[in-house]
This record gives structure tokens, sequence and C-alpha cells, in this order.
């Protein structure tokens, strides 16, 4: 299913009322999981309140056992420092990376914002080097962009 197409659905997910914010999001997941081959890990990961530190949000894949991530360590991490979206061709060429599994070769990462403050971010993992474009990126600020209006 390409961007485009999956762009209602993700809204149709994103503004049902009966449905709660967690479930909204582990739905989201699952689509893009689903629904795009080389998205092998689909997850959110969310700020701690005042700590620097990041907790593990919905996610569909592979149980991880990073649920609590400091800022600065990992893509993630560096995310949550530098408010910026980070794409990584091949994690082993990364020196600060976490490996979740083996079998991931790249990732990408793009920060969500509510209010103008940065609250967290989408994680995605491939088991493909080299897997994400420019296009996964605009796609990816899609998707957060209609996810912070539930904040």
């Amino acid at each position: 299913m390409t961007f485009e197409e999956l762009k209602p659905k993700v809204t149709d997910i994103l503004h049902h009322t009966n449905t709660l914010r967690n479930e909204k999001l582990l739905q989201l997941c699952h689509l893009l999981r689903d629904n795009i081959d080389y998205y092998d890990w689909v997850g959110f990961y969310f700020k701690n309140d005042d700590k620097e530190e990041l907790l593990l949000g919905p996610y569909a894949g592979e149980p991880t056992d990073h649920t609590v991530i400091p800022f600065g360590k990992g893509i993630c991490g560096q995310v949550a420092v530098s408010n910026e979206n980070f794409v990584v061709p091949d994690v082993s060429a990364q020196d600060n990376y976490i490996a979740c599994s083996i079998t991931v070769k790249s990732e990408i990462v793009v920060p969500l914002f509510a209010n103008n403050e940065n609250i967290g971010q989408i994680d995605i993992d491939s088991n493909i080097i080299d897997a994400f474009t420019e296009n996964d990126e605009r796609f990816l600020e899609f998707v957060n962009h209609e996810v912070a209006k539930m904040f």
C-alpha cells in the first residue's frame, strides 16, 4: 500500500472518538507494520514527564527490552535532544546505537511535537539496509502531525 493510500487510514484510526489514545496508537503501529513491507518494528516512545528519559509506548513487532531510554542514548535518545529526524541507513555504522535485535539493519526516528514541545517520537526498524527515503520522512511527519492532535 502506498503512503497516499495509507494517509486516510491513519486519520480514520486517530479520529475514532470511542477509542482510547493508546489503543489508537497500537492500531496505527499495526497498520504501518502490516502494510509497509520494510517496516519490521513500529513503535512510539514518549517523554517521561520532567525526567530526561523516554518510555516505550504502543508498538507492533518483536518485544523489546528497551522500555526506558535516557536522553542522548541511542537513536531515539539523540532525537529527544536534537528535535530532528534521524535516518540511519546502516545501524552497524552507528557508535551510539542501542541494538534491539540482530536482524535490524536500518532505523528511522521522527520526533512528535505537541504545542511546540517534543513529547516523543515514532521509531521504525527495518531488517533491510538503507530502507528509508525522504518519502518515509514526509509520511511519518504526516503521521506525527495527526497523532499530535490527540494531545
